[in-house]
C-alpha cells in the first residue's frame, strides 16, 4: 500500500464509479458496489473516509440497505468519516444517517469540486481527532509513572482513571513485580485525596508480632518498650490513601481487626480504649490467589468482600506487547544519569532479547537487569551479554518487517478460522480477502483448516 490517503467509494452505478475514481485519483480510491463489497473493502483497506450512496442494491429505490451498511461500518470502524450521498429529494434519510453517526451528506447530482472539498475536510478532521486522542493519552500526568503502550495497559490506565475519583476500596491483583504500588499511587494521585498522605505497608515485610502496632499504633506503657504514645500507619494516612500491600500475608487475627476498622472506620491503639475515627481510602494488593486462601481457611471471606469493591487485574509483563523495550529504555536513561554513564541504547541483539524474554520477575526483574547492565557495560550500547538473560525457553520475536508480517498474518488467519469454525468463505470474509488469496496464504504459511 502506498502513502496515499485511502478513500472508499460505495456506489452501484458503474458510470459514476468510473467518474469518481478518475476524479479522485489523488487518493488511493477503492470501489464497492454493494454492502458486502463495502464491508470486505473496509476490513481489507481500513479507509479513513468513505462516500456511501444510500440507494444500494437489492433495494436501490430506498435507503434501507444503505443505512444498514452505514450502521455496520460505524460498528466496525467508529472513527471513520462517512459521507452519505442521497437523491435530490431524499433529505430525510440524509438527516437519519447524520443522526446515526455519518460525518456529512451530499445530494446528487454530483458536483466533483464540492464533493472533493467535503472529502478533503473529512480527512483533515480524521487526522486532527487522531492527533488529539494521542495527545490526550500522553497528558495524564498522574499516570506518567505508568509506561503503557500495550493495549492491555492502555485499557488498565483508562480503568484507573475511572476508578480513582470514586471513594471505593480497591483490590489490585497481579504477579510480583508488576508495579502494584505504582498503580496504587496513580489511584491516589487522581483522587480528591491527592493533597493528603499516601501511606503504604507491606504485610509480608513486617514480622507478625510487630505488624499490629505498625498498623494501629499503641499507647504509652501498652507493652515493654512502649515508652511513648505512637500513631499507627492507618492513623497517619487520615484524609489520604492507605495502601496495604501483600494483604494475602495478613495474619488471621489482624484480618478480624482490619475488618472491624473497614466496617466502623474507627481504630483503637494497642493498650488504648478510645475509638479514633479515621477517614481514609483503602487500596489493597496481593500476588496470591485469595479465593484459594479462603478455601484453605487462611483468609476471611467477609474481609475479601470488604476489600474487593473494585478489583483491578494487572497483566504480567510478558502479556504487555511492546512495553518491555519501552520500559527498558526509560530505565536505561534513569540509571545512566544516576551512574554518570553515557550509553546510547541497546544493541539489536539486546533489544530483541528484551522483547522476547518472558520476564518471570516482571518489571522488578527488568529493572534489576538494566541497573546491572548499566554498571557493567563497557561499550556505547547495552549488549546481549550485559543483560545476562537465560533465553533457553523463550521464543525470539522477529525484528525485520517481513517476519513480523508473516507472524501476524499467520495468527490472524488462525483466529479467523477459529471464529468461523473453519468455514473458508466466512474466514475470507472476516479477513477482507478473496478465497483464492486465502488459499494462497494457507500454502505460503503451511496452514491447514485443522491447525
Amino acid at each position: 500500500m502506498d502513502d496515499k490517503k485511502i478513500l472508499l467509494i460505495v456506489e452501484d452505478d458503474p458510470g459514476l464509479q468510473k467518474q469518481l475514481k478518475w476524479s479522485f485519483e489523488a487518493y488511493h480510491t477503492v470501489i464497492a458496489g454493494n454492502r458486502s463489497e463495502a464491508i470486505t473493502a473496509l476490513r481489507r483497506f481500513t479507509p479513513n473516509v468513505i462516500t456511501l450512496d444510500l440507494g444500494l442494491p437489492p433495494d436501490p429505490a430506498n435507503a434501507s440497505e444503505g443505512l444498514e451498511t452505514l450502521k455496520e461500518i460505524l460498528e466496525l470502524a467508529p472513527a471513520t468519516k462517512v459521507i452519505v450521498v442521497t437523491g435530490n429529494d431524499d433529505r430525510d434519510n440524509a438527516i437519519t444517517a447524520i443522526a446515526m453517526g455519518a460525518y456529512d451528506f451530499y445530494q446528487k447530482p454530483v458536483d466533483i469540486d464540492v464533493l472533493g472539498l467535503i472529502i478533503e475536510r473529512a480527512f483533515q478532521l480524521y487526522n486532527l481527532e487522531k492527533e488529539y486522542i494521542s495527545l490526550q493519552r500522553k497528558s495524564a500526568e498522574p499516570l506518567a509513572g505508568i509506561i503503557a503502550s500495550s493495549k492491555k495497559m492502555q485499557e488498565l490506565s483508562r480503568m484507573i482513571e475511572r476508578v480513582a475519583p470514586a471513594n471505593v476500596t480497591t483490590l489490585l491483583l497481579g504477579e510480583s513485580g508488576t508495579g502494584k504500588e505504582v498503580l496504587a499511587k496513580a489511584i491516589h494521585g487522581l483522587s480528591d485525596r491527592s493533597n493528603h498522605p499516601f501511606v503504604a505497608v507491606n504485610c509480608a515485610a513486617i514480622p507478625e508480632n510487630l505488624l499490629e502496632s505498625e498498623l494501629f499504633g499503641y499507647e504509652k506503657g501498652a507493652f515493654t518498650g512502649a515508652a511513648q504514645q505512637t500513631k499507627g500507619k492507618i492513623e497517619y494516612a487520615n484524609k489520604g490513601t492507605f495502601f496495604l500491600d501483600e494483604i494475602g500475608d495478613l495474619p488471621l487475627a489482624l484480618q478480624a481487626k482490619l475488618l472491624r476498622f473497614l466496617q466502623e472506620r474507627t481504630i483503637e491503639r494497642i493498650g488504648g480504649r478510645q475509638e479514633i475515627p479515621i477517614d481514609v481510602r483503602i487500596v489493597c494488593a496481593t500476588h496470591q490467589n485469595l479465593q484459594a486462601l479462603i478455601d484453605s481457611g487462611k483468609f476471611r471471606s467477609d474481609l475479601y468482600y470488604r476489600i474487593s469493591e473494585m478489583v483491578i487485574n494487572i497483566p504480567p509483563l510478558r502479556e504487555r506487547d511492546g512495553d518491555a523495550i519501552e520500559i527498558a529504555t526509560v530505565l536505561l536513561r534513569r540509571y545512566c544519569e544516576l551512574n554518570n554513564k553515557k550509553i546510547k541504547g541497546f544493541s539489536k541483539a539486546a533489544a530483541k532479547a528484551i522483547e522476547s524474554y518472558s520476564w518471570p520477575g516482571n518489571i522488578r526483574e527488568l529493572e534489576n537487569k538494566i541497573k546491572r547492565a548499566v554498571i557493567m557495560a563497557d561499550e556505547n550500547n547495552i549488549t546481549f551479554d550485559d543483560l545476562e538473560l537465560d533465553q533457553t525457553n523463550d521464543v525470539a520475536i522477529p525484528l525485520n518487517l517481513r517476519e513480523v508480517r508473516e507472524s501476524s498474518e499467520t495468527l490472524a488467519i488462525k483466529r479467523a478460522l477459529s471464529h468461523s469454525n473453519n468455514n473458508i468463505s466466512n474466514t475470507a470474509k472476516l479477513l477482507g480477502i478473496t478465497r483464492p488469496t486465502l488459499y494462497a496464504l494457507f500454502e505460503k504459511y503451511g496452514i491447514s483448516v485443522n491447525d
